[in-house]
C-alpha cells in the first residue's frame, strides 16, 4: 500500500529499494524515540489526511517527542531521496546498454546530430579552440543540509547500490546492519549548525566536492570526449574550453565577512587540494611506470629527467621513468612550499620548484611522448593522460575565482579616492560628468591612491582586496582571477569606476595612453529595469575609444552577467524571463554591431524561481547566437550537491553543459524565436498583476507573517546576512530568502504568480490563445518556461498555504489577500493545464510525480507541525526550544521538495 505510486514493472527495485531502507529506519526508530512516534510514523503513508493526524496527535507529545516526530519525517524523506538517487542510476546504465539511442543531453548525442550536420574538421576546431564553459560554484546559502548529514547520505547510496548483488539471506542483513548502523549515526547527528557558518568553512566545503568529484569527473570526461571526437575527427584536438570556476572567498556583495585574507584563504585551501591530488596521482604513477631500460626504449629528455632525480637507489638505476616521476614530484612539492603548503614528499624537497603550472605540464608532457614513441601509448593514454589534462585545467589554484561588490561599494571608494586627491565631488556629478572625470583619471598611469593618507576602513578593505588579487595572480597564476562583477550595475560610470581601482591596484595598466587590463569587467544586470537599460549601457562603453582599447586588450570579449533572481522577486516570473530573453537578443545585435565577443554568465539558482531547472532545455532555448561557444552558469547549494557529489553525476551533468553549449553554437537552430508582441503582452498583463500584488500595502505584512522568513534568516545556512538592510521591505530582501519562504509555505508563489491573469487577458482574443497553444507545442522558450512552471506549481499545495494564513496576527488583512492570491492561483493552474493540453500536472516526467507522491505524506506532516509550531514561536518569540524545532522543519520541508531558494 505504501508504494500504490509504483505500478511500472521498470520502478520495482526502487520499490523494493525503498522499502529496504524504510524498514531498517523503522527499526531503528522503534529502538530510539517512543511507541508514540512510531506509530504515527507508520500510520502517516497510509493515511489520507496527514495533516489531521498530526493535529490529533500533536497535543498528547511532548517537546523532545515532537522534535523527534519531526527529524523522523525529515528522515524518510532523505532515504526516499536516496532510493531515487539509485534507481535513476540504474535506469541510465540500463538504458546506455539495452539502447542504441543516446540520452538526451548526452555527448554521444550531440555526436550523432554533429555527424547528420557534416561540420568540417576545420571549423569544429576552430569553434573548440574558441569555446569558454565554466560551472561556478557560488556560496549562496540554499543548502540546508550540513556536510556531516551529506557524507552519511553517501555512505547509504553506495551500500543500497550493493542490494542487488545479496546472494542470500546472510549477506542482505549483513548490508542491513551496515545501514542501520550508519542510520543510527545520522539519527544522533544534529541536522542545524548551533553557529553561523564562517567564509572560511564555506571555502573549505567547496573544495571538498573536489576529491569527492571533479578530479574524477573532468579527466574521465575529457577523455570520453577526445575519444568520441576521434571517431569521426581523427586529427581533432580537445581544447581545455571546460573549467570549474568559484565565488567562495571572493563574492563581496553583502557579505562583510570576506576580505582579502579570506581571499588568500580561499587560494591556500585551493592549491593544498589539488597539491594533494597531483601528490596521489605521481605515487600511483610511479607504482604503473617501473619500465626497464633493458625493456623499453625511453627518450634523451626523459633520460635528462631522470639523470636529475633525487631517487637514487640502485633499484631504480634501470627504471628512467620512475627516477623521473621522482624529480617532478620533488619540484612540484618545492612549489606547493613556495605557495605556503606543508606538504611532504619521500624524495625530499627540490631546491628548483616550478615556475608554474606549465612547466609542470611540459615535464609530464615529455614522458608521455616517449612512452607513445616507444610501444607504451597503452600506457600514455592512461593515467598520465588524465593527470596532464587535470593539470591543464586545474593549474596550481585548482579553480579560478571571481570578485563580485555591489556598484555603490565602488562607487564609495572612488568618491574617497577623489575627495583625498583634491579632485570632484563625486556623488554630486551627473552621469556624463563622472563618465568625464573617471576616463581623465584612466588616460594616465598617475595614481590617486596614496599610502600616505588615511582612508575609511571600508575603503581600505575593498582595496586591500583588488591588491591582494593581484598579488594573488603573480604567485598561483595569470588566470587565478579573471573577474570582477559588478552587482546593481545600472550605468556606464558603474564599470568606469571598477575599472579605476583595478588601475590603482596594478590590475589595469596604461602603456602609450591605452589601458591593459589583467582583469575582465563584467556588469551584472539583475532588475527588469536594469536588464531594459543593458543595451543602451554597453552602447555607451562600446562607443568609447578608451574602453574600445580595454577590450582589446581583453581578446575582444566583454562578459555580461545576467541576474535571475533579483529581476524574478522584482517582475515575477514571466516577465523576469521574457526580460532576460528580449536583453539576450538585444545585446546579440549589439555585440555584433560593434564586433565584439559576446560572453553571457547566468546568475541561475536552484529553484525555478530564481532561474533554475533542467540546464540542456535552458540553454537550448536561449536566442540564436547568445551562446556561441561562450557561457557561464552558477550553481549553488543544494544544485551542487545534486549534481556534482559524486563522479558519476559530476561527469553527467558536465556533459550535459557541453553538449547543449556546443550544440547551441555549431547546429542551426531548427525552431522558431518567440512572437515578440505576443510575449510582450503576456509579460506586461502578468507584470502589473504581480506588481499590484506586491505593492499592496498589506503584502510585505502578510508575507512577514504567513511564511517562515524570520526563522529562515536565523537558520544558519551560510555567512552572507539574510538582507542587505532590513526584512520590511521586498527590495532589501535577498532573492534566496524570498523564494525559500514561498517554497516553505508550499505556494511557491514567484513562479505563477500572474501568469493566469495574463493568459486571461490574451484568451480574448483568439488569434492571441491560438498563438499561445501554438508556442506551448512549438516554441523552446515557451516550452521552458511552463515546464519550469509546472515541476514548480506541482510541489505547491493551495490547502497548506492556506493554514499559514493562520499565523497572521491580523486576519482581516491576511484573509483577503489570500482571497487574491488564491484567485490568481487558480486561474495560473488552469492557464497552465490548458497550454499543456493536460488534466494533471507531471503527466510527462513520471519520476517527479512519483518523486513528490512517496514523500507527500512526510512533507504534509512536516508542513502541518511547522505552522504549529510558528504559533507557538509567535506567542513566546524567544523560545529557543520552539525555534530549533521550527528550523528542524525548515530543513525536513527543503529536503522532501529537494529546493530552498
Amino acid at each position: 500500500m505504501r508504494f500504490q505510486h509504483i505500478s511500472d514493472p521498470k520502478d520495482l527495485p526502487l520499490a523494493e529499494d525503498a522499502e529496504f531502507l524504510i524498514q531498517a529506519l523503522i527499526h531503528i526508530l522503534e529502538q530510539s524515540t517512543t511507541p508514540q512516534v512510531s506509530e504515527i510514523i507508520k500510520q502517516l503513508p497510509e493515511c489520507l489526511d496527514s495533516t489531521q493526524l498530526i493535529a490529533d496527535a500533536l497535543p498528547h507529545l511532548n517537546d523532545r517527542q515532537t522534535q523527534n516526530l519531526i527529524l523522523a519525517c525529515g528522515l524518510f524523506a532523505q532515504v526516499l531521496n536516496i532510493a531515487e538517487d539509485v534507481h535513476h542510476q540504474r535506469r541510465r546504465d540500463y538504458r546506455a546498454e539495452a539502447s542504441d539511442v543516446p540520452e538526451e543531453g548526452s555527448f554521444a548525442a550531440f555526436m550523432e546530430k554533429l555527424h547528420a550536420a557534416a561540420i568540417p574538421a576545420a571549423e569544429l576546431q576552430n569553434e573548440l579552440n574558441k569555446t569558454t564553459i565554466a560551472a561556478v560554484l557560488t556560496a549562496h546559502p540554499t543548502e540546508v543540509q550540513r556536510q556531516a548529514t551529506l557524507s552519511f547520505h553517501r555512505r547509504i547510496r553506495s551500500l543500497l547500490q550493493l542490494r542487488s548483488a545479496c546472494h542470500d539471506q546472510r549477506e542482505r542483513d549483513e548490508l542491513r546492519t551496515e545501514i542501520e548502523t550508519v542510520l543510527l549515526s545520522l539519527w544522533q547527528t544534529s541536522e542545524t549548525r548551533h553557529y553561523k557558518l564562517s567564509v572560511e568553512s564555506e571555502i573549505n566545503n567547496g573544495v571538498s566536492i573536489f576529491p569527492l568529484s571533479f578530479f574524477q569527473a573532468l579527466p574521465a570526461m575529457y577523455r570520453n570526449m577526445q575519444k568520441q571526437l576521434a571517431q569521426s575527427y581523427p586529427d581533432l584536438e580537445v581544447p581545455n574550453f571546460l573549467h570549474i570556476g568559484g565565488w567562495i572567498g571572493g563574492d563581496r556583495d553583502g557579505n562583510p565577512f570576506v576580505t582579502a585574507s579570506t581571499l588568500r584563504h580561499a587560494f591556500t585551501q585551493h592549491a593544498d587540494s589539488v597539491f594533494h591530488y597531483y601528490r596521489a596521482q605521481l605515487n600511483d604513477l610511479y607504482e604503473d611506470l617501473p619500465l626497464s631500460v633493458r625493456r623499453v626504449s625511453v627518450s634523451n629528455a626523459v633520460l635528462n629527467l631522470a639523470n636529475r632525480s633525487p631517487d637514487t637507489e640502485i633499484a631504480r638505476e634501470e627504471e628512467p621513468y620512475r627516477r623521473a616521476i621522482a624529480l617532478i614530484s620533488s619540484r612540484l612539492i618545492a612549489k606547493a612550499h613556495q605557495l605556503g603548503l606543508t606538504l611532504g614528499c619521500y624524495w625530499g624537497i627540490s631546491k628548483d620548484p616550478y615556475p608554474d603550472a606549465d612547466a609542470f605540464i611540459k615535464d609530464l608532457e615529455t614522458l608521455r611522448q616517449s612512452l607513445n614513441a616507444n610501444g607504451s601509448k597503452l600506457l600514455a593514454d592512461a593515467r598520465l593522460s588524465d593527470l596532464i589534462r587535470a593539470a591543464s585545467v586545474f593549474r596550481f589554484y585548482l579553480m579560478p575565482l571571481d570578485l563580485r561588490q555591489h556598484a555603490d561599494k565602488h562607487g564609495a571608494v572612488v568618491a574617497e579616492l577623489f575627495q583625498h586627491a583634491g579632485l570632484e565631488n563625486y556623488p554630486e556629478l551627473s552621469e556624463q560628468e563622472k563618465q568625464e572625470v573617471l576616463l581623465r583619471e584612466l588616460k594616465t598611469q598617475r595614481p590617486l591612491y596614496s599610502p600616505f593618507v588615511t582612508y575609511s576602513d571600508e575603503s581600505e578593505k575593498e582595496l586591500a582586496i583588488f591588491q591582494e588579487a593581484r598579488k594573488i595572480k603573480d604567485e598561483f597564476g595569470e588566470q587565478a582571477i579573471t573577474q570582477s562583477i559588478i552587482s546593481n550595475c545600472e550605468r556606464p560610470s558603474d564599470l568606469l569606476a571598477l575599472a579605476l581601482l583595478l588601475k590603482e591596484s596594478g590590475l589595469l595598466s596604461v602603456e602609450n595612453g591605452k589601458p591593459k587590463s589583467r582583469i575582465n569587467i563584467v556588469p551584472l544586470f539583475e532588475t527588469i529595469e536594469a536588464l531594459e537599460n543593458a543595451c543602451p549601457v554597453m552602447e555607451t562603453l562600446f562607443s568609447l575609444p578608451w574602453y574600445q582599447d580595454l577590450l582589446a586588450s581583453r581578446d575582444q570579449i566583454q562578459e555580461i552577467m545576467l541576474g535571475y533572481s533579483d529581476s524574478n522577486k522584482d517582475g515575477g516570473y514571466v516577465t523576469s524571463i521574457w526580460s532576460l530573453y528580449q536583453a539576450e537578443r538585444r545585446l546579440v545585435e549589439l555585440f555584433r554591431k560593434h564586433r565584439v565577443r559576446l560572453r553571457l554568465f547566468h546568475g541561475r539558482g536552484g529553484s525555478v524561481g530564481r532561474g533554475g531547472g533542467p540546464a540542456y532545455q535552458a540553454i537550448l532555448a536561449q536566442p540564436a547566437g547568445s551562446v556561441a561557444g561562450q557561457i557561464r552558469i552558477t550553481e549553488q547549494g543544494e544544485v551542487i550537491t545534486a549534481k556534482y557529489a559524486d563522479p558519476g553525476n559530476a561527469r553527467r551533468n558536465l556533459e550535459t553543459l557541453v553538449a547543449a553549449t556546443l550544440e547551441s553554437s555549431l547546429l542551426p537552430h531548427e525552431e522558431n524565436e518567440p512572437d515578440a508582441d505576443l510575449m510582450q503582452a503576456l509579460s506586461d498583463h502578468a507584470f502589473a498583476h504581480y506588481r499590484e500584488l506586491i505593492t499592496h500595502p498589506d503584502f510585505i505584512d502578510y508575507f512577514l507573517q504567513t511564511s517562515p522568513i524570520h526563522e529562515i534568516a536565523s537558520l544558519n545556512l551560510g555567512s552572507r546576512p539574510a538582507s542587505r538592510k532590513t526584512l520590511a521591505r521586498i527590495q532589501d530582501l535577498r532573492a534566496i530568502p524570498w523564494v525559500f519562504s514561498w517554497t516553505q509555505n508550499r505556494l511557491v508563489l514567484p513562479v505563477w504568480y500572474g501568469f493566469g491573469t495574463a493568459v486571461e487577458e490574451l484568451s480574448k482574443d483568439p488569434e492571441k490563445l491560438q498563438a499561445l497553444q501554438e508556442h506551448a507545442q512549438n516554441n523552446a522558450f515557451f516550452r521552458a518556461m511552463l515546464s519550469n512552471m509546472e515541476q514548480a506549481m506541482a510541489k505547491s499545495d493551495l490547502n497548506i498555504a492556506e493554514a499559514y494564513v493562520e499565523l497572521s496576527s491580523q486576519p482581516e488583512q491576511a484573509y483577503p489577500l489570500f482571497a487574491i492570491i488564491k484567485a490568481e492561483y487558480l486561474r495560473s493552474m488552469n492557464a497552465l493545464k490548458s497550454l499543456l493540453q493536460t488534466d494533471t500536472l507531471l503527466r510527462d516526467n513520471r519520476s517527479l510525480a512519483r518523486s513528490l507522491a512517496l514523500r507527500i505524506p512526510y512533507l504534509n506532516a512536516l508542513n502541518s507541525l511547522q505552522i504549529a509550531l510558528l504559533k507557538e514561536l509567535r506567542l513566546a518569540p524567544d523560545n529557543q526550544v520552539i525555534l530549533k524545532m521550527v528550523h528542524l522543519t525548515i530543513n525536513g520541508i527543503a529536503q522532501g521538495l529537494r529546493n530552498t531558494g
